[in-house]
């Protein structure tokens, strides 16, 4: 079988249109432009057994995600096919959602120990029971199983969650802060890399060759939000490579073999949330999908033959 992956949330922290916000973007959002769709934050759901599912980051918008996507709510009484919940860093658009899962029902954390220190410096996750909620740290470079698929973390060029800055940052420690993840199952292989300060070399040799990318999308140009007026910081400075110029994803990845290329943890302000708009044709001209909530991939298989099989069920 397969490996099957649901977009549970495709946008960045804040979610789109953010609550607050009015940029040219989100303010098509709040005007009900049909050319953009609502997006929440970001996090996948990959199935690694049969009917067993794994959530790869938890947002804080996690109940409504579970609330949308039918693989992945209760099957009978406090039994659910969420069996485990990967972390790829400790930012509270891919963590707070654990909260919602205190209910009492077995789980395992798998992260490495800078991101588990996280979860262990701060009391609030002990409301995840330690005596059915497991937490597992991983090493990275050190493949493990979770139900019938192999998992391997690799470090990738990021920085410490926003909350845990100090005077002396580094952007572009790989030794664990923010990681990435291969999955593979059957012979296909997915990769998920929703935060990434640089495309290195080991980032492309890790991407090359898999079935499906999911890469960080967070901004299109580096100094995109402060030309929206909401901010000052770059992407680059917030810990993601931007889409567009030099050193940018869409120029990074030119010439590495991948089956799918998908954008996800998508900020607010980016334009390739809008349908037609230039920067979305520029993306899709280099062979990149834009994702969004309840995209359904199955790695390996076609995009318009999987398109196919679900207008066929449909029917």
């Amino acid at each position: 079988m397969a490996l099957r992956m649901v977009v549970l949330g495709s946008g960045a922290g804040g979610g789109f249109p953010q609550w607050n916000c009015r940029c040219p973007v989100c303010s098509l959002a709040w005007d009900g432009d049909p050319r953009v769709k609502p997006r929440t934050q970001s996090s996948i759901a990959v199935e690694t057994g049969e009917g067993r599912w794994t959530l790869f980051n938890a947002s804080p918008d996690l109940r409504s995600q579970i609330l949308a996507t039918k693989q992945i709510q209760p099957t009978g009484l406090r039994e659910t096919p969420i069996g485990s919940v990967v972390l790829t860093n400790g930012d509270v658009d891919h963590v707070d959602g654990l909260i919602t899962l205190r209910e009492r029902s077995p789980l395992t954390v798998h992260a490495t120990s800078q991101i588990s220190a996280v979860l262990d410096a701060n009391p609030i996750f002990g409301v995840l029971a330690k005596d059915v909620v497991a937490r597992k740290v991983v090493e990275l470079d050190r493949p493990f199983q979770i139900d019938d698929t192999r998992i391997e973390f690799f470090g990738v060029p990021g920085k410490v969650p926003l909350y845990l800055e100090t005077e002396d940052l580094k952007i572009g420690d790989t030794s664990g802060d923010t990681i990435g993840v291969t999955m593979e199952k059957d012979g296909t292989r997915l990769v998920y890399i929703p935060g990434c300060a640089v495309v290195n070399d080991d980032v492309r040799a890790r991407v090359e060759g898999a079935d499906v990318l999911l890469f960080d999308g967070t901004v299109f140009e580096d100094d995109e939000m402060e030309k929206a007026g909401v901010g000052v910081k770059t992407g680059r400075r917030m810990g993601h490579v931007p889409i567009s110029g030099d050193g940018g994803s869409l120029d990074a990845f030119k010439g590495v073999k991948v089956g799918r290329k998908i954008y996800i943890h998508i900020n607010n302000t980016n334009p390739i949330l809008i349908d037609g708009s230039p920067e979305r044709r520029a993306v899709e001209a280099a062979g990149w999908e834009v994702s969004e909530d309840g995209l359904e991939v199955t790695a390996g298989l076609a995009r318009g033959t999987e398109q196919r099989s679900r207008d066929q069920t449909a029917a």
